[in-house]
């Protein structure tokens, strides 16, 4: 088990590394110069001596191949350097960010968890029947509902029915708990929502195929209670992919809900990426890639060691 272990874990470097140096080669392709922007944006024009003098603060007057390393050991460090646009630390930036956007995205795995594998489970028992056709249209519907929709939807319907809208100013957890899930509950259900279709629709079809496996119809003519059967053999086995859909889709909500947060005038991730490739703000992009794939192959990892836990099987491979 150890060794499975300390072998997943060691191949979440070299998968850092090659995110690290795609993303600063993409960055620096790019059409464009920051600090022309910056500046013209910043006094109406600027001489080429401020332009210098400016590109020479922020390293960029250096070779490419010098860039890359000073930054790489910088990403070592856990230390992304200043913001080219706002001229704040690039952590501070982020650190209010991303508590949000990390709450949005357990809050809405929770909601989609518990939605999905109850569902899922009883539409593979009631196969073909009303129950199964219901879950399947309730699935789908979720699919095709984007969670922005909902979202507005939930505005409206607060609006125009009950007189109230949620606290548009974001509030800690930590801070007034009961404000800041009045504010998150709203988001959270409608991206739960529709992240519990897709992991519904899997769980439904894993289930029907375990259910159709030999040691299934051998403990079911050894006379074992259907819930034994469900627990015992039958969800452990089939949970595989899911906790795949599961982990990809809380990794993406870091970063990936750009338009619900616009709706719910959320600050997160999903919107200071735009303001970051909007304002050609180079740091602040890399870091924030470098954040989201980081996110990506940790829950990558994470299911790695679920996967042992569950299928025995899988760290003898």
């Amino acid at each position: 088990m150890w060794k499975y272990l300390i072998k997943r874990f060691l191949l979440m470097f070299p998968t850092i590394v090659g995110v690290a140096v795609v993303t600063f080669i993409l960055i620096r392709v790019i059409p464009g110069d920051v600090v022309e922007l910056r500046l013209a944006g910043d006094r109406g024009a600027a001489s080429q001596a401020a332009i210098d003098a400016e590109r020479a603060r922020f390293g960029l007057d250096q070779p490419i191949w010098k860039q890359f390393v000073t930054w790489m050991i910088g990403v070592a460090r856990l230390d992304f350097g200043t913001s080219m646009w706002t001229g704040a630390s690039i952590w501070q930036e982020i650190k209010l960010r991303f508590a949000l956007s990390l709450q949005v995205a357990i809050m809405s795995t929770v909601v989609a968890v518990l939605l999905a594998v109850p569902l899922g489970i009883l539409a593979a028992l009631k196969q073909d029947t009303w129950v199964d056709y219901a879950v399947r249209v309730f699935s789908i519907a979720g699919l095709a509902c984007p969670s922005f929709w909902l979202g507005i939807l939930f505005i409206l319907t607060f609006l125009i029915v009950f007189k109230w809208l949620p606290p548009i100013v974001y509030t800690p957890f930590w801070v007034y708990p009961w404000d800041n899930l009045q504010q998150l509950i709203w988001p959270a259900l409608a991206v739960g929502y529709r992240y519990s279709a897709v992991a519904t629709r899997m769980t439904r079809s894993a289930m029907l195929e375990v259910l159709r496996e030999d040691y299934v119809r051998t403990a079911r003519a050894k006379g074992l209670a259907q819930r034994l059967i469900l627990v015992r053999h039958a969800l452990k086995n089939a949970m595989l992919p899911v906790l795949t859909v599961i982990a990809l889709e809380f990794a993406f909500l870091i970063g990936g809900l750009v338009v619900t947060e616009q709706v719910f005038n959320l600050n997160g991730i999903g919107l200071l990426f735009v303001q970051a490739v909007a304002h050609r703000d180079y740091t602040l992009i890399q870091a924030l890639v470098m954040l989201v794939a980081g996110i990506f192959i940790f829950a990558n990892f994470v299911m790695d060691v679920m996967y042992a836990w569950i299928d025995p099987r899988i760290r003898y491979r």
